[in-house]
This record gives structure tokens, sequence and C-alpha cells, in this order.
């Protein structure tokens, strides 16, 4: 299933990725720091959702309270708490 995340305080504006039986793949970032997002892009795919979330939740981006790895993460937080939900 897709799913699409609003990202709240960081550069990148949203987070569109399927998620099949807890595996994470098309992984897309809108905005941010292109180079570095096609980065964590690319470590994540095919990886499990729980696992990406155990290494990126609580990153932070400078003087910020979160960063757009840590927003991917809630995001796939979300997504498997809330299966159904787009």
């Amino acid at each position: 299933m897709t799913y699409n995340y609003r990202t709240q305080g960081t550069c990148a504006r949203n987070i569109t990725f399927d998620l099949e039986d807890g595996i994470v793949k098309n992984i897309r970032f809108d905005g941010g720091c292109n180079g570095n997002l096609k980065g964590i892009s690319a470590l994540a795919e095919g990886k499990a959702a729980k696992e990406i979330i155990e290494t990126l939740s609580g990153i932070r981006c400078g003087f910020k309270s979160t960063s757009c790895p840590d927003q991917f993460a809630k995001a796939l937080e979300k997504a498997m708490n809330n299966p159904q939900e787009d």
C-alpha cells in the first residue's frame, strides 16, 4: 500500500513510500536536501520498517527537534499503526 506523509519542521514537505508486509519500497521525499534524501531512500529501500524506525528515530537536524530521517521514522510508525489509512 502506498502512503503519503506530510512532514513537520523539515525542509522536505512530503514523504511517499510503499509498505508491503513490513518492507519499505519506492521511497520519495519532496523537497529537502536532494542528495542526502536520495541516500536515505537508497539505504532504506527493501528494509524492514521496524529496523528503519529504530535506526532513524530521534535524529535531529541542527537546532531543530526533528529531521527528515526522524520524520520518515514517524511516517513509518503511522503507517504501521494505521495500515488502512493513506
